[in-house]
This record gives structure tokens, sequence and C-alpha cells, in this order.
């Protein structure tokens, strides 16, 4: 709940529909969704690790458990959570259900992936859908008795889009023919659900080149009756499914479609903006998975770091093994793991409770501002936070030593599942690339520098707390930005010199606002002590966290500025 007091929780629940939404409500619901994904979403995680899915005639046969889980969260109503309430859903604040994202996909993140798609393929319809494709289909995707996928990713068209294939030919009665073959999709066939509704991009016959040319279409794996239910089988059927590095529990199908009926979301040719105005909530649940293993990782590592007995604690008694938590540089692994998730943390549910307020607020002004920070932070949330996934949970096999190793301790699975999450959902980076191209310049740069003040500011909130050596961290680090941000402002006529520079750009602006955000908790959780509010010892760790962070983590990126800077001749100078 800290985090979302950090998040104004308070200050969200008072939007015009979220009323409901108090804290004393949310810590009810949190605290149940965290039961139930430890009780019924988590044992299934090593199960789909081990037995992944199989192709069995023409549906996709998940792994034992996850049927039985999935029928459990419906039941439960954890699907509906976060939608809105004219759709059959809860109509909780996206930060509220970015928080149980965390839990579940902590819980499990191969079983997380089917909901997690069903979520962007109903924001697709509720932005761009007609009345009629709403009514016949968001009540049962939003309950979850039904699916959602996107199809995008063809084999010869992965993140250059525009070259897509896939045709769909307008028919006399409103209907579109589609036919193609898509890759990676994700839970693009399964036996969870009674229909799986895919959301395709495809061309038209008298389509533009490129991406302008492309549209959208909703093609239900079965047809619709007029009352609502399942109808004739469509022509989409699942060619295979891959095997993967990782998340096994999740199908990932080659899909193939066959002159199947398609119906047309919002006009045509519109398909890319579509999918962009998605964009950010599917890209800041991506980067929830970067925590949220990292999460489950480091408790792993924190319960094998109590349990594991291996040599002397320094100065104590000799012969006397203790446990390995009680070595420096253990304690520094843990540590790490424990200050980098709390940071990614707040930043995210800070990004979700913007796009709250962008939602919500009938403050026009407040609403525009929240929605252009927000887009400012998401490639941040999404690519330092998922690249941070593979790290830490590489960390916590290292802290189990040889037997991290082994299958048998289930850690290495966290980093194997983690390998994904910076590749899908537009690699880290096109996210940098985003960045430094799209939102760098927003309002003629006044975003970032909005942001950059913001983190400036920090400084002195630490300042008059008395953490003086924030301060003076948090006074270079925004140093260090303002000089590697200033140089794009120079390469209007050198794009290529920028994009050179956009990833360490991307780590070293994420991670300096890292340290703004655990410094204003640490302030917050002093003032919570000073006033007797809270749990003492657990506000004092935050603010020791924060130390940490600052004086360890944050200044790592310091001497990224020059490979920011360097320009792109370096990366020429040598064939390749």
């Amino acid at each position: 709940m800290f985090a979302l007091e950090m998040a104004d929780l308070e200050g969200i629940a008072a939007l015009p529909g979220l009323e409901h939404a108090t804290p004393d409500m949310v810590e009810g619901v949190l605290g149940e969704a965290a039961r139930f994904m430890e009780e019924v979403v988590a044992p299934v995680n090593r199960s789909g690790d081990e037995h992944g899915s199989r192709v069995e005639g023409d549906t996709v046969v998940t792994a034992p458990g996850f049927k039985e889980a999935y029928a459990k969260y419906l039941e439960a109503g954890w699907a509906a959570l976060p939608f809105p309430e004219e759709h059959g859903g809860g109509d909780f604040p996206h930060v509220v259900g970015v928080a149980v994202q965390e839990l579940m996909q902590s819980a499990s993140m191969a079983f997380s992936l089917g909901p997690l798609l069903t979520q962007g393929a109903i924001d697709a319809l509720i932005e761009h859908g007609s009345d009629e494709l709403q009514s016949t289909y968001l009540p049962k995707m939003v309950s979850g008795e039904w699916s959602g996928t996107m199809n995008l990713t063809e084999p010869h068209a992965g993140s250059d889009l525009g070259h897509i294939t896939s045709k769909a030919v307008p028919q006399e009665d409103g209907t579109y023919r589609i036919s193609g073959q898509k890759i990676f999709i994700t839970f693009g066939e399964h036996d969870l659900t009674d229909n799986i509704i895919h959301l395709v991009l495809a061309k038209t016959p008298d389509a533009p080149a490129g991406t302008k040319g492309i549209s959208m279409f909703v093609v239900p794996k079965y047809l619709v009756t007029d009352d609502g239910g399942v109808g004739e089988r469509n022509g989409v059927t699942v060619v295979s499914v891959e095997h993967k590095l990782g998340i096994h529990g999740s199908p990932t199908c080659v899909m193939s479609f066959e002159g199947a009926t398609g119906y047309l979301v919002g006009e045509e040719h519109q398909g890319m903006r579509y999918m962009f105005t998605m964009m950010n909530a599917a890209r800041l649940s991506v980067g929830m998975q970067g925590l949220s293993i990292s999460e489950r990782a480091y408790q792993q590592a924190l319960a094998y770091a109590h349990e594991r007995k291996q040599g002397a604690e320094i100065g104590g008694a000799k012969g006397e093994m203790v446990p390995i938590v009680r070595h420096p540089d253990v304690r520094r692994m843990l540590i790490t793991q424990r200050a980098f998730i709390q940071a990614m943390r707040f930043l995210m549910y800070e990004n979700a409770a913007l796009m709250d307020i962008a939602r919500r607020s009938d403050d026009e002004e407040a609403a525009a501002a929240a929605l252009r920070r927000a887009e400012l932070l998401i490639p941040l949330s999404k690519a330092w936070s998922t690249d941070l996934g593979v790290e830490l949970t590489s960390l916590a096999v290292q802290v189990h030593g040889g037997m991290g190793y082994v299958e048998e301790t289930g850690v290495a699975q966290h980093w194997r599942d983690s390998r994904i999450a910076p590749i899908y959902e537009g690699t880290n980076g096109i996210q940098a690339m985003d960045l430094v191209g799209r939102k760098l310049p927003m309002d003629g740069g006044s975003v970032i520098r909005d942001f950059i003040g913001w983190i400036g500011a920090s400084a002195d909130v630490a300042a008059e707390a008395g953490f003086d050596r924030m301060k003076s961290r948090l006074e270079e680090a925004v140093s260090k930005v303002t000089e590697a941000t200033t140089y794009f402002a120079g390469c209007a006529d050198d794009i290529k010199g920028a994009l050179a520079g956009a990833t360490p750009y991307l780590r070293l602006l994420a991670q300096v606002a890292g340290g703004a955000y655990v410094a204003r908790a640490a302030v917050r959780a002093k003032a919570k002590i000073e006033a007797g509010i809270g749990d003492a010892e657990h506000l004092g760790e935050q603010i020791a966290l924060a130390e940490f962070y600052v004086d360890q983590l944050m200044p790592q990126v310091f001497g990224l500025v020059p490979a920011v800077t360097a320009g792109a001749a370096p990366l020429y100078a040598i064939e390749l």
C-alpha cells in the first residue's frame, strides 16, 4: 500500500467515478488478490514450465492445472476488476488494476499473459469499436468467459508492420474475408475459454502502402449467434506452438486465417492509430512483468539465503557456518534487487495513476498534463523495468550459487521467463527510439524539461527532510541528465546520431528518475515515523533502501553520458 500511497491513491479515488476505490477498500481487494494468486495461480507456475502446451487437433491443450486455475479466476471475478461498469466491470482505477497485475504476474507470468492480451483487446474495442461490436463481444470478454488476442506480427513483418500481407476483402453484407498468417500470437489458441476474439491487422484491396494502409478487424474463433452464444467455427486455425526459452505455459501460436469472417473496427486504414491508443497500457503491463518476476525471484533468493549455510561470518566464531545472508556480497545482491524493485514499483504505479488522471479528471488542463507525463514515462516503465527483470532474476540465480543453475530449485525459470519481456510489445531499442524521437520533442521539449525539473525539486525535498547526501547525489544526477538531454536538441540533422545514443539515454534517465522516486519515498517515510503513523520498521527500511539506491545504484549510470553523446560514427567504424 505504501507504493499506492506514493502514487496518491487518495487523490485518484477523488476522481469522477472512482469514489468507491478508497484506500481501505483497495487494501481489502489487494489482500484478497494476494491470497488468491498465492493459493490458486502460483501452484501452476512450475507445471506450466515443465509441461508447456501442445496442439491436439484444432485446439491447444494448456498445461495441467491451467484450466482449473482459470475457472477459479473467472469465478472470483478478477477478470472484470479494471473495466468500465457499463460493460460489466468493477470500474476500479487503472493503478489498482496494475497492482493486481503485479500479484498475478509474480504468481505466474505465463498464466497472466492470457488475461493481459484480453485486456489489450478490450481496451481497443472500448476505444474504437462500434456499439454493435461492443455489445456483442465486451460483456463476455470483460467477464473473462471469452479471451482476446492481438494478431500483428507476420513472418516477414515484425517491428515493421507496414509490410504485412494479410488481406481483408470486403463482402456485400459488410463483413470482410480475412486471409493470411500471423506468428507469435500469445494465447492464440487454448482450451481455457469458450471463444477467442482475435483482433487482426490486415490490408484491404485498395489500401495505401505501408502502415497507412493497415486496418483492424475482429475475427472470432467461433461466430456469435443472434442470441450472443457460440455459433459456427470461423476460418481460424492454429498451425503450431513455438518451443521457447521461457514462459512455456503460455501458448505462443502460429495462426492461419483462411477466408475467415472479420468485422471492421472503426474505419479502414486506421489500424495502426487504433493500435497505438492501447499501447500505453499494454507496454506498462509488460513493464510490470519485469517488476513482478524480479519480486518473485527476490523472495525466493532471500528465503534460500536464510536457509543455506556456508562459511563463517567475518569477525564471527571460527568454524561456525552461518546462513549466506550474513555475507556482505550476498547482502549486496539481495539489497540491490530490493532497491531496484521498489524504484520500479514507484515509477510504474505513478505511471498508471497518471493514466487514471488523464482518463477521469474533469480538469482538462490537468488531464492533458497527466497524459503527456504518462506518455513520457511509458518507455521508461517498459524498457528499464524489463531490462532490470533480466538482471535481477540473474542475480537471484547467483544468490543460489550452483543450485541456481539446477532447474530443481525453480529460480532458473524466472530468469528464462524474464528474457522475453525486453523483446515483445516493442523491443527495448524501439522504446529508446520512441523516447528520443517522439517523447523528448513533445510540446517543444517542455514535457521532459518539466520532468527533469521535478527530479531537481526532489533534491530540495530531500534536503528539507535532512537527507543532505541525497540532495547532493540528485543534483549531480540532474546535471548528467540535463547534459545528455541537451545533446538531443542538437541532433535535428543527425537522426542516426540521436538513435545511437537512445538506449544509454533511456537507462540514464530511468535510473535517475528512480532516485527521485525513492528519495521522495524516504521523505514520506520519515514524516510518518515522526508522526507515529504506520509500521516504523517498514518505514525505516524505505529510508535505508533509498539511501542505498541513491548512493550505490543511481551513480552507476552517470558514466553513460559519453555513450549518449558519442554519435553514430563509433558504431560504423568497424565492419560487421
